[in-house]
């Protein structure tokens, strides 16, 4: 991959094919956490233009890459959200499936909390205290890893609260979890030195401790329906859930985030990187789509403009955390290169 343009085989040679009427409509697909910015900005460009509004699913990153990868063509997602970037398996897929010319845009920054119901005490935890929580092996009194055996949050630290540990998340196709995996997991699983040394022997193995989540009740897949988890929460003081930072701005009457490494999940703490469990957001453009499905880059227009991913844009009001000028202005940039594009 290269910089933000990705796959950069030549574009022309796919068409619609057989597909002479295209779309009037864009489809969207993906991330759960970017959701909420995409259909802000479809909604506002359903009104400002004489375009469609546009039809946003959430469907988790990883299902979102797999549906947008499958093709070119109407009857496959023009755009795709997502919480992380694309893997390397998934730009093969797409290049298997004529998908060749992908453009990447990043669209801000996201802090993953957990976070519980606001009539609980709010937590004060590590991420090597998330590892021991929540990984499905950890390393026991003589060092060697050993399934997971701590039941309540006093097991893992004699400083946290005696109550059973149950965490709702997202399954293994969305982007949240998997970046839960790497930044609050790893991030705590590396702190242990004989775990940490396996990564250079063995990367395989050593990713498979850090980012393997137990699987006996502690850790409750919810699904990709942040708003769902929001109301369990609601309903179980005791629990934990696991999502982005727009979702407990969103909800912030009732839920509330845990510090972690003594750092509040809070706009500013994430826009400065002091809050350890923070990631960029992207949305990837098939190019064969433009100038056949209506509106696409008229789309990425309204998007891309300052008065919605700006400092103070609209979509600041729905939690996104900004990129700095300069960087927004690198990705505008690859939004409008769709103006350059003959088809």
């Amino acid at each position: 991959m290269h910089k933000r343009t990705l796959m950069l085989a030549t574009l022309a040679a796919f068409t619609f094919g057989d597909h002479a009427i295209a779309r009037d409509q864009i489809r969207i697909v993906g991330s759960s956490t970017v959701y909420p910015f995409a259909t802000t900005v479809a909604e506002q460009f359903g009104k400002s233009t004489g375009f469609k509004t546009p039809v946003v699913e959430s469907t988790g990153s990883g299902g979102g890459l797999k549906l947008f990868c499958s093709g070119v063509g109407v009857e496959h997602p023009d755009i795709t959200n997502a919480s992380r970037r694309i893997k390397k398996s998934e730009v093969e897929k797409c290049h298997k499936n004529g998908v060749t010319s992908v453009t990447e845009i990043k669209v801000g920054y996201d802090g993953i909390v957990m976070a519980n119901s606001k009539a609980s005490a709010v937590m004060t935890i590590t991420r090597k205290q998330i590892f021991l929580a929540l990984a499905k092996d950890v390393p026991g009194p003589d060092g060697k890893l050993i399934a997971n055996p701590n039941k309540t949050w006093r097991d893992v630290d004699a400083n946290l609260p005696n109550v059973k540990i149950e965490v709702l998340g997202p399954p293994p196709t969305s982007g949240t979890r998997d970046a839960f995996a790497e930044l609050a997991l790893e991030g705590g699983c590396k702190k242990f030195p004989a775990i940490k040394a396996m990564k250079k022997k063995n990367k395989k193995s050593y990713k498979a401790v850090c980012h393997s989540i137990r699987e006996d009740g502690a850790y409750v897949e919810a699904g990709e329906n942040d708003v769902l988890i929001v109301r369990k929460l609601e309903a179980n003081p005791n629990a934990f859930g696991v999502f982005g930072y727009s979702f407990l701005d969103q909800n912030s009457d009732k839920v509330q985030g845990s510090l972690i490494e003594g750092k509040k999940p809070t706009f500013e703490n994430i826009a400065e990187g002091a809050y350890p469990v923070s990631r960029p957001l992207y949305f990837y453009v098939k190019n064969a789509h433009v100038g056949f499905v209506p509106g696409i880059k008229e789309y990425l227009a309204e998007f891309t403009a300052d008065k919605a991913w700006g400092e103070e844009g609209y979509l600041t009001d729905k939690g996104l955390i900004p990129m700095p000028e300069a960087e927004r202005n690198k990705f505008k940039t690859d939004a409008a290169a769709f103006n350059n594009l003959s088809m």
